[in-house]
């Protein structure tokens, strides 16, 4: 199948493959109508195999997993009524659109609050860090929402920190992770 990976795309990418290269492309499917092809359009594409933050990854979910960081009986129920939802990302990032669209359309009622934090790169951590303490510190949220677009392993890296987890972990107000595609899994996400 013929694969198109268009310039827009392709400046995004940390690792441009060379021939024989093995890589896991994310595509959605197309029609090129003046061929009669069939086509695969690459929204995302990276090396293949477990690179060094793929196993750290995988260590650190092992690690909170043995510690029951994960396990369904420690997490807070979400509120069945919530009237203050608390969003904590970056305030120029599409997923706060998506967040407050989402919220408007199908609970136009509900007050939002939004904690601005940087998502990704130097920095990061202690911004979702810092965000998160004052949302839980000002407790004027039933709920909070700790979200971000999809990426690479290395671009939702500070959603895999140990710290991050931990703060989730401890909090007294039920947290949702939103981080990533459906097939973007973090540590956020399971600790959450």
């Amino acid at each position: 199948v013929r694969c198109a990976l268009f310039r827009n795309k392709r400046q995004l990418l940390r690792h441009v493959p060379a021939d024989g290269d093995q890589v896991l492309a994310r595509a959605r499917v197309s029609f090129y109508e003046p061929r009669g092809e069939f086509q695969l359009i690459i929204e995302h594409l990276e090396p293949a195999g477990a690179g060094s933050a793929q196993r750290a990854f995988e260590a650190l979910k092992r690690k909170l997993q043995a510690e029951g960081l994960f396990d369904t009986q420690r997490k807070r129920p979400l509120p069945a009524f919530p009237t203050r939802v608390g969003v904590i990302t970056s305030p120029s990032g599409a997923a706060v659109r998506d967040v407050l669209q989402v919220l408007r359309r199908r609970a136009p009622h509900l007050a939002v609050t939004v904690y601005p934090a940087q998502v990704q790169g130097q920095g990061a951590v202690d911004s979702l860090l810092e965000a998160l303490r004052t949302a839980l510190d000002r407790r004027d949220c039933d709920v909070l929402v700790l979200t971000r677009g999809g990426g690479s392993i290395e671009d939702l890296a500070a959603f895999n920190d140990e710290q991050l987890a931990r703060l989730i972990a401890a909090a007294t107000i039920p947290i949702v992770s939103a981080v990533g595609h459906e097939i973007d899994f973090s540590i956020s996400d399971f600790v959450a």
